[in-house]
């Protein structure tokens, strides 16, 4: 038997009806062209997640002079790193959590919560009144900030594998667009009763609050991509496993070779078992993570102290 007979059985899928992840699948085996929509809104969603992050920085140290809470000048760059570390955490505390929601309930609403939180909290950042304030929302930001993991797994499964790629650079290259946009609209649109009185007053709602401005952009901002994000399709299988297909085709590729199939089947079988051990004894991922983490932390420490 042939290998492009083998790999024709073993392509075969059985849709069913309802199931959104099925209907994407359908999809990609019969549209033919680049994918220019799927890239753009995936584009525009990671751009929404990474453009509070940065934002701040600019502004940041003007803001904790303002709320008095440090009794000198060189106690203002540490109450500004609890501020700063606060939108980190909640992400570092929440991200496996909300990995595991979207894969148990689909990434279209974890999405839409993602958006949703950054027009919301980022917007009541921009009204904060004081120290407390300030780290509550971030933290909240921060925590509810489930969107690069989700879109990682979203673009993963909306595109086809010739595309997979170009999503995965898509979303990098939105990520690190997105921490270059923010603090130029930070530097830009905070104090804007300052920079700009002859367009925003003194007793205006950005006079009072002299950091709503940048927030409220990029929360608008959000808000539009949460409305976009509604005509998304779902990519989570909303059925069990479908088993019927893929043993109908074993069966008839152990008719023709039998050995060829057991062989397959125990290195499966193999691999199944040893994906469900720790993931701590997983070293090439645990790795992995070591190195993300020291990549991240000299990222952040080099953002902050140039800030």
């Amino acid at each position: 038997m042939t290998d492009e007979y083998k790999e024709a059985l073993l392509e075969k899928q059985n849709y069913h009806e309802g199931c959104p992840g099925c209907k994407v699948e359908q999809m990609k085996q019969q549209r033919r062209g680049y994918p220019y929509l799927e890239l753009s809104f995936v584009w525009i969603i990671v751009l929404s997640t990474s453009l509070p992050i940065s934002s701040l920085y600019p502004f940041l140290y003007y803001m904790i002079e303002d709320f008095g809470v440090a009794k000198t000048e060189k106690d203002i760059g540490f109450y500004a790193g609890f501020v700063g570390c606060s939108f980190m955490l909640g992400r570092a505390l929440t991200s496996v959590f909300w990995g595991i929601v979207a894969d148990r309930y689909g990434r279209k609403p974890i999405i839409l919560l993602g958006t949703i939180s950054i027009a919301i909290f980022n917007a009541l950042f921009g009204l904060s009144l004081n120290f407390w304030m300030a780290i509550g929302t971030r933290f909240l930001l921060g925590s509810f900030n489930c969107l690069l993991g989700t879109m990682k797994a979203y673009a993963s499964e909306i595109f086809r594998d010739e595309y997979q790629a170009t999503a995965m650079s898509a979303v990098s290259t939105a990520w690190g667009i997105g921490l270059i946009i923010g603090p130029a609209l930070g530097g830009f649109l905070a104090q804007p009763a300052d920079k700009y009185p002859n367009v925003f007053s003194q007793e205006s709602i950005f006079g009072r609050f002299r950091y709503a401005l940048p927030c409220f952009t990029i929360s608008a901002f959000a808000l539009v991509v949460t409305v976009l994000c509604c005509f998304i399709p779902e990519t989570l299988h909303n059925h069990k496993q479908d088993r019927t297909s893929h043993d109908d085709s074993y069966e008839i590729l152990e008719a023709a070779s039998r050995d060829s199939a057991a062989s397959a089947g125990k290195a499966e079988k193999d691999e199944r078992k040893g994906s469900q051990g720790s993931l701590l004894k997983n070293w090439p991922l645990m790795s992995s993570i070591i190195v993300y983490c020291v990549l991240c932390l000299h990222d952040t420490a080099y953002s902050e102290v140039s800030s």
